[in-house]
């Protein structure tokens, strides 16, 4: 049995795109001797839908769809994701669920039986968890199919009180296939091939896994599908951030060894760089927008940001618009030149002086007598937040945030100013982490201007400011920050690994008095294993954190 594995970007509601996309890759690995093609979960709606599920008509068109599909699937079987209704009256009114397509027909449905609530995913929102369990069986063969986290009650502290394989293994299946929509950490591909080889393992069955690509708004879906024999080592793996697909005989993976090399995994910042660009490219395609402007200072973040925008639209596509302030040094204005010329790039300079002493004359009267502080240092960023968002609304470009995740963290940032734009680029990348990246682009050639990255980081809103007037140093401030966020540890256990107690209260206090401003800020492109976002849901009022 020779078995197809289709890794494809889907895009959420667009069922003409979507299924034309699985038509084409049915054709193909008919062409290339598939017996089976497998498509990921809910392909044929893309993942996740949210509360599109709800819409009676949407469910409707993703089974015409199917069924269309499915008049293309005769000499060639198809596993495609999609939902379907739940025909009983107690409880939801949806599963998540499988076709197992042959001879022109839907010959039997697999509904998915562990539902994620955590993190990311709300699946028990909308969907029925599956109770009963049957194998697929064509030419010969029974398949164990599963969908996503059904394979992933394994470890030693499992979510689930069942386990849909123990079920289908009674059954004695020759193999297992897994259709998911695992979404990208810079971490997860190692835990995912993890994950499944131990389920190889136990089960002593081959195992087929089919990942999507491809981004979703903040969530992004970057393939690496994979393939196993019985004793779990890892026979296949398919493309990272790229469509694929790929024919793999059953026997040769049970029985040849090295028959399909592995690709070779990047680096955690290189995975960092390959999501970032997809994420961009795949929220202006899937929106309907093709340019982007965004403010560049001559600082580290908003060049990264420029860097990325232009390589995942082209550098015709990107507006840079410096904004100069009277605190803003020669070399700054210098630096995002640079940049400009590195990269080609359009570039207006548009100094906001003038503004911001007009803002300063209106509110003499009412700042009578009180000095110089964050208000007027605002008043700065918020006047650039009104010229960059002013070219958004005359040109039809969409704006860019340019926040680091440190600063996102602990509030350090202007609410309607540089904190505003349509989606958050590096909002899920420490400081740290941004200087890493700037090192990475510029492997080949200069793109980010030395003097950017060497200089001490300023908002450039007061006479000499250095953020590290205002921030711990970002080493130690993104080692705290990586405790609390991403590993949950609270202030106790953070100063028992040894940091200074009075840092990490001040730290995680900041931490917790920003929340307010998260609540207004983009969707941050997910990239980590816990964002900002609709992934960390933390009260703005609570004082635990205090």
């Amino acid at each position: 049995m020779k078995i197809a594995l289709a890794q494809l970007n889907y895009h959420i509601g667009n069922f003409e795109s979507n299924t034309q996309k699985i038509i084409a890759n049915v054709d193909l690995a008919k062409a290339k001797g598939a017996d089976i093609v497998v498509f990921a979960e809910l392909a044929i709606c893309g993942y996740p839908p949210r509360d599109f599920l709800e819409f009676e008509d949407f469910i409707s068109l993703c089974d015409q769809a199917a069924q269309h599909i499915a008049t293309h699937c005769v000499g060639i079987a198809c596993i495609v994701g999609l939902p379907i209704k739940n025909p009983v009256v107690e409880g939801k009114d949806l599963y998540n669920a499988a076709y197992f397509i042959a001879d022109g027909k839907v010959q039997q449905i697999v509904k998915k039986a562990l539902l994620p609530t955590y993190d990311v995913f709300d699946e028990y929102r909308y969907f029925e968890p599956n109770t009963v369990f049957d194998c697929v069986e064509y030419q010969g063969k029974k398949i164990a199919l599963t969908i996503c986290e059904d394979l992933w009650n394994i470890n030693d502290n499992p979510l689930y009180v069942s386990c849909p394989m123990d079920e289908l293994i009674k059954q004695q299946p020759d193999l297992m296939i897994n259709i998911a929509a695992s979404p990208f950490d810079y971490g997860h591909d190692e835990d995912r091939i993890k994950v499944l080889s131990d389920n190889a393992k136990k089960y002593q069955l081959p195992l087929f896994y089919v990942n999507q690509v491809g981004a979703q708004t903040e969530i992004i879906f970057d393939g690496g599908s994979l393939v196993f024999d019985e004793e779990g080592s890892l026979k296949a793996e398919m493309k990272y951030f790229e469509e694929d697909l790929q024919v793999f005989d059953l026997e040769e993976v049970q029985n040849v060894k090295n028959k399909y090399p592995a690709a070779n995994r990047s680096t955690d910042i290189e995975q960092i760089h390959d999501a970032l660009v997809l994420g961009i490219k795949d929220y202006f395609a899937k929106s309907g927008f093709k340019k982007a402007v965004l403010g560049l200072s001559g600082g580290i973040d908003s060049a990264v940001v420029c860097a990325l925008a232009c390589k995942a639209l082209g550098s015709e596509n990107v507006m840079a618009v410096l904004m100069p302030s009277k605190y803003s040094t020669d070399h700054s204005v210098q630096d995002a030149l640079d940049l400009v010329n590195n990269i080609g790039c359009k570039h207006e300079i548009i100094p906001i002086k003038e503004a911001a002493d007009a803002f300063d004359s209106m509110l003499a009267k009412p700042f009578e007598g009180l000095p110089f502080n964050l208000a007027e240092e605002n008043i700065q960023a918020r006047c650039r937040g009104i010229v960059v968002m002013a070219m958004s609304n005359k040109f039809g470009y969409i704006l860019l945030n340019t926040s680091n995740k440190s600063e996102c963290a602990v509030g350090y940032g202007t609410l309607y100013g540089d904190m505003c734009g349509a989606i958050s680029v590096i909002g899920d990348v420490y400081k740290t982490q941004v200087f890493k990246l700037a090192k990475y682009l510029n492997k080949d050639r200069e793109i980010i201007p030395i003097n950017t990255i060497v200089k001490p980081p300023s908002a450039e809103l007061r006479p000499d400011q250095k953020d590290s007037d205002s921030l711990p140093e970002y080493d130690e401030l993104d080692a705290i920050l990586y405790q609390h966020i991403e590993l949950k540890k609270g202030s106790k256990e953070i100063i028992a690994q040894g940091f200074e107690e009075a840092l990490v209260k001040r730290i995680l206090r900041m931490v917790n008095l920003a929340e307010f401003k998260r609540y207004q800020t983009p969707p941050i492109l997910r990239v980590s294993p816990k964002a900002f976002g609709m992934g960390r849901r933390m009260p703005i009022v609570g004082k635990y954190m205090d």
